[in-house]
């Protein structure tokens, strides 16, 4: 479609952001590779009206876009997002039929088209459309693909993103869709180990830490504040410790122990005081953490005092502290009913 026709539909989101009639400006509402490979000129600005959802291949997409612009470059894009897409369904469906789609569309369009056994047959079927993403997974695909989020917000059924290019698209880490996962974690040493868990959070979340961090910081519990990462079962298995269940396999493997401080990631190591984080690569990292033994509070000051105080009796009584600390954990846990921060 002609830029002329396309500027007549200009969502205020896009409009507010960019000078559509200008001539760096490329308009274009389109998921095809071939079509956006022949983009023409030097574009200082590309918006894409077409949504993610339509897109059969969005990263590949995401890094032609990445390749026509110059760093700092715009890229104004859209999405329909899974907590709006249920709303609309609500508003259209009564509560029963709204279940019985959101669970058939759970199981289709977001485990099929993510197991490695059905992918292939998932995309066959649906040649990639009406594809379910949630914000998270829309905001990280961009991240991963060499963007930095500006701004994004919901206009009707769709939210607008506004990003510009800071870099090469990232393909060093590569996103994780099961159910079970690997996290890069720093072990004892400073070693990188890979981390077992089951999965809270949505596709593409890991490219988000640092946003997260730098829009809301850390909550009282020490966490990253409004995550809208987590999934809604997410939260209540953090809470019990379900997810963290698949670490065992990193105790068999002697990466881990059962008590212990969290192993952490690179990112969060950066904001621990430089004492503790020498103290803390002379030990295996463990399951069950300090702060949860001593049933001190789970905010990022408790937890890091709990750590220094465990790794300095662990220091004069390496064995008797981890034993103690073991049954006392046990009994937060069950009586005291200790739960996740």
């Amino acid at each position: 479609m002609p830029k002329k026709d396309l500027e007549k539909n200009i969502p205020p989101f896009v409009a507010q952001r960019c000078d559509v009639e200008a001539s760096d400006v490329s308009i274009i509402e389109t998921s095809s590779l071939i079509a956006l490979e022949f983009l023409k000129g030097n574009p200082s600005c590309i918006v894409n009206l077409q949504p993610f959802n339509k897109h059969r291949y969005i990263n590949q997409a995401l890094h032609v876009i990445n390749d026509k612009l110059e760093v700092g470059g715009k890229l104004i894009c859209c999405v329909e997002t899974l907590g709006t897409r249920n709303l609309r369904l609500r508003d259209k469906y009564n509560w029963l039929f709204f279940s019985a789609i959101f669970v058939f569309e759970f199981c289709f369009h977001r485990v099929l088209s993510k197991l490695w056994g059905t992918k292939k047959l998932y995309f066959y079927l649906t040649k990639g459309q009406s594809r379910i993403i949630s914000k998270a997974e829309a905001l990280g695909r961009l991240v991963s693909s060499g963007f930095d989020i500006v701004s994004f917000d919901r206009h009707g059924r769709y939210m607008y993103i506004e990003a510009i290019k800071v870099g090469e698209p990232n393909e060093e880490v590569k996103p994780s869709y099961g159910p079970i996962f690997k996290m890069p974690r720093l072990g004892q040493h400073g070693k990188v180990i890979g981390v077992y868990k089951f999965r809270t959070m949505y596709p593409y979340s890991e490219f988000l830490h640092d946003y997260i961090l730098k829009v809301n910081g850390y909550s009282e519990s020490g966490k990253p504040k409004e995550d809208f990462r987590l999934t809604p079962w997410g939260k209540w298995m953090r809470k019990y410790w379900v997810d963290e269940l698949p670490q065992l396999i990193n105790v068999l493997k002697g990466e881990m122990r059962i008590l212990g401080v969290r192993p952490v990631s690179f990112r969060y190591s950066q904001d621990i005081p430089k004492e503790l984080k020498q103290l803390r690569f002379k030990h295996k990292p463990g399951c069950i953490p300090p702060y949860v033994a001593m049933n001190r509070k789970g905010s990022k000051e408790d937890v890091i005092a709990a750590e220094m105080e465990y790794l300095q009796l662990k220091e004069k009584h390496p064995y008797w502290t981890d034993v103690k600390l073991f049954f006392q954990a046990i009994f937060n846990i069950l009586i005291r009913r200790k739960r996740s921060a």
